[in-house]
């Protein structure tokens, strides 16, 4: 195939843009933010997951609470009853000394109910302050996946814009390239891990960096400027450095 001089460095700045373009993809592909999203992303549903479960610990603690404080209450009705039963004497003396023991009893089992019920409302203010603290946290976690997810599509942004300008250079270059000479760039391109032309710097080919012999040095050299030339081992377009 044959190709004038011109439309050889342009499928060199052709292949130029396609690099960049590549490049630019995989920049837009690894941003660091997609990392640190997916990690931080983590963090907020595990911490949520704990703020659910200390929210229904808490749920039941109440529970465990209205009814320890039900047991208070029904001790303190009889010790109220009995007092009320010793005030005004009613009763022979062996019954009032019964009622008299009985408060006692009542005055003791009031404490053990007591201590349980101030035990269990610790529970309560300590499963509070853990889901207060998890809630900051989660809303931490929250604003930090906002802010990141800004900071990538910013990053997207620009990134797509230069993508932008460099597929409306490559065009215009493409348009003055004849057809079948693209063409073949196209393909070989498409089959050689994103490589189709690549400058003949003295004996080496910069598409695949293999050094050229003398024979074929000295073939290509005796071929005609507008010749194509293809490197033997990556069989890329070689664009001789004139």
């Amino acid at each position: 195939m044959k190709a004038s001089a011109s439309d050889q460095r342009s499928i060199l700045d052709i292949q130029q843009f396609d690099f960049q373009t590549a490049t630019l993809k995989n920049k837009a592909a690894t941003l660091p933010e997609h990392a640190e999203i997916s990690s931080t992303t983590i963090k907020h549903n595990n911490v949520r997951d704990l703020r659910i479960a200390a929210e229904t610990e808490l749920s039941d603690v109440k529970r465990e609470l209205a009814r320890a404080e039900g047991d208070v209450e029904q001790i303190v009705t009889r010790i109220e009853r009995d007092e009320k039963r010793l005030s005004s004497g009613t009763g022979t003396p062996k019954e009032l000394e019964q009622t008299q023991h009985e408060l006692g009893t009542l005055g003791a089992r009031r404490a053990e109910l007591e201590e349980v019920e101030l035990e269990i409302m610790m529970r309560v203010d300590g499963i509070k302050e853990r889901i207060t603290a998890l809630s900051q946290e989660e809303a931490d976690l929250t604003a930090a996946i906002n802010d990141l997810n800004v900071k990538k599509e910013n990053a997207l942004a620009s990134i797509h814009t230069q993508l932008e300008i460099i597929a409306a250079d490559r065009g215009s270059t493409a348009q003055s390239v004849q057809a079948d000479f693209l063409a073949l760039y196209e393909k070989i391109r498409e089959g050689n891990s994103g490589t189709g032309a690549a400058v003949l710097a003295g004996n080496q080919c910069k598409g695949c960096n293999l050094t050229l012999n003398t024979i074929e040095l000295q073939r290509i050299s005796a071929l005609a400027e507008d010749e194509v030339v293809r490197c033997e081992e990556c069989r890329c377009i070689l664009v001789r450095d004139r």
